[in-house]
């Protein structure tokens, strides 16, 4: 039995951390694994400052400012054999799962349509839920072809007949065209279908960690709130930033945050220290009781 009355991040491999966890621990297993684009990610962050004889930028009233891009984390993002890598953690992950447990895997469209054929062999072809389509409208732009500006979360369950799935619980979103519905429709919102708009975590947001690939806290909390139970546990097994960590706790869930990291840990234990009771550990075993 895992003793986490509310979070905990352990520095470890994943995959020996995951073997160490009791299976059926987790009601949702969320994981946003390196995407194997071939080269660096690297977490950037602006840095502005006051500059009236020759600044890069134009601010409020005509103020000129200085920008700077600072590197605060970067890791490599390539591998000779990716799906040999993530099968073991997948079915690990699968097996941690309880019986009405759902795993978010988010992934770079070049990648997830190898990996859904690896997940229908580890869960079973019918227990494939949703592709998600994350979009987004940030960054440079192609002339040679569709500029690729959407992610993929693929969503598998352990048992098709028990899944939790509370759709009441999240947040409702404006409709595209509200004077095309009824005012009371209009003033509630719809719900989120398989396509989701939201933009990245902006260089200049407070939410911002500096790490490579941050993912937004209203992706999370959306995931958790809809496929996770109050009280039970969240585990993410390539933590990165901290994100799920922080959403998980917002919504009254106890996390589990892995990485091997160590610019990660540190990020991570510096965004949660407010967290009571918050438990960081070299290992999945100094948590079971």
């Amino acid at each position: 039995m895992l003793t986490i009355t509310t979070g905990a991040v352990v520095h470890a491999d994943a995959l020996a951390a995951l073997r160490d966890v009791p299976p059926g621990s987790a009601g949702l297993v969320y994981a946003d694994p390196p995407f194997n684009t071939g080269r660096p990610r690297r977490g950037l962050r602006l840095r502005v400052a006051l500059d009236p004889d020759g600044g890069d930028r134009t601010g409020f009233a005509g103020r000129r400012y200085r920008s700077e891009r600072l590197l605060l984390q970067q890791y490599p993002d390539s591998f000779d054999d990716y799906l040999g890598w993530l099968a073991p953690l997948l079915e690990e992950s699968r097996r941690v799962l309880a019986p009405h447990g759902t795993l978010y895997l988010h992934l770079d469209p070049r990648e997830s349509h190898y990996c859904k054929l690896l997940l229908d062999q580890i869960f079973g072809r019918d227990h494939f839920l949703n592709e998600l389509v994350w979009a987004y409208d940030y960054g440079a732009r192609s002339t040679r072809r569709w500029s690729a500006k959407h992610d993929v979360i693929l969503v598998y369950v352990r048992d098709r007949r028990a899944y939790h799935f509370d759709a009441a619980a999240v947040e409702r979103i404006p409709y595209m065209a509200p004077a095309l519905q009824r005012p009371d429709r209009a003033a509630l919102g719809k719900l989120p279908t398989d396509v989701w708009w939201q933009t990245i975590v902006p260089t200049n947001s407070r939410e911002r960690t500096g790490y490579p690939t941050q993912k937004p806290l209203a992706i999370l909390r959306r995931i958790i709130a809809a496929s996770s139970r109050p009280g039970e546990l969240v585990l993410d097994w390539c933590a990165g930033s901290g994100t799920t960590g922080v959403a998980a706790h917002q919504l009254g869930r106890r996390f589990l945050l892995i990485d091997h990291g160590t610019d990660a840990v540190a990020l991570m234990r510096r965004r949660l220290e407010d967290v009571p009771g918050l438990r960081c550990t070299a290992s999945v075993s100094e948590l079971l009781g």
